[in-house]
C-alpha cells in the first residue's frame, strides 16, 4: 500500500476541512484527548485555520481518501489561549510557527508518516521565515483511569525530531471530554524546536 503525504496550502485547503474535521473528531476521541467532539465547532475552528494565508495542511493519502492530516500556521494568528503564554512575558509572535493537530488513523502508524507531517510543516515554517516551531499537548497524570495499559506517549517522538518541553510554558484550553456534560479546561504544555535555515 503507497500511502502519500501532500503539503497543501492557499485555497486548496477548503476542499479538506470537511475530511479533517471527522478525522480530528476519530482520532482525538482516543486517550488522551478523551475529545467528544462535534462537527459545528470542529467547521468553526477549521475554518478560522484556514484563513490564515500562510497555514499548511499535511495531508496523508490512501489513494483520494485522506487517512491522515497535520497542521500548521503563523502563532500570532491563533487563539488567546494559545498566545496567552506568550503575551504575559512579551515575547515576540513573529518568529514562531505553531504546529496544530496532528491525526492519523491507527492502521497507518508507524509508517514514518509523522516524521513526514513534521517534515512539510517545518519547511513551510521556514519558508514563511520563521526561526522556532512550536506546538502544545495535553498534560494528563500517570495514573488517568482511561490511559491503555499499552498507551505510549508521544515525547520520545517528539524528542527525536528535535523538540523539548519549555519549562513553565502552558496554556489551558476547553473542550467536552467523553463522559462530560460540558466543556472543562485542560493543561497543555508547550514543545519548541529552533528552525535552521
Amino acid at each position: 500500500m503507497t500511502i502519500r503525504v501532500d503539503a497543501i496550502t492557499g485555497s486548496a485547503l477548503q476542499a479538506y476541512l470537511g475530511d479533517l474535521a471527522r478525522l480530528r473528531i476519530e482520532v482525538f476521541r482516543d486517550f488522551p484527548y478523551l475529545y467528544d467532539g462535534d462537527l459545528v465547532y470542529e467547521e468553526k475552528y477549521l475554518r478560522a485555520f484556514a484563513s490564515s494565508r500562510d497555514a499548511i495542511i499535511a495531508g496523508a493519502f490512501d489513494g483520494d481518501r485522506l487517512v491522515g492530516a497535520a497542521t500548521a500556521a503563523p502563532l500570532r494568528g491563533q487563539a488567546s489561549e494559545i498566545l496567552a503564554p506568550f503575551v504575559e512575558v512579551q515575547i515576540e509572535l513573529a518568529p514562531y510557527f505553531y504546529f496544530g493537530e496532528s491525526v492519523l488513523r491507527h492502521d497507518y502508524r508507524g509508517r514514518g508518516i509523522g516524521v513526514r507531517f513534521f517534515e512539510l510543516r517545518e519547511a513551510q515554517a521556514r519558508s514563511m521565515g520563521a526561526k522556532i516551531a512550536t506546538f502544545c499537548s495535553v498534560v494528563r497524570p500517570g495514573g488517568h483511569p482511561q490511559r491503555p495499559a499499552d498507551y505510549m506517549p508521544l515525547d520520545q517522538f517528539w524528542g527525536h525530531r528535535g523538540y523539548a518541553p519549555v519549562d513553565g510554558r502552558v496554556c489551558e484550553m476547553s473542550w467536552k471530554e467523553i463522559g462530560e456534560t460540558e466543556a472543562t479546561p485542560k493543561r497543555m504544555q508547550f514543545w519548541e524546536k529552533r528552525l535552521q535555515p
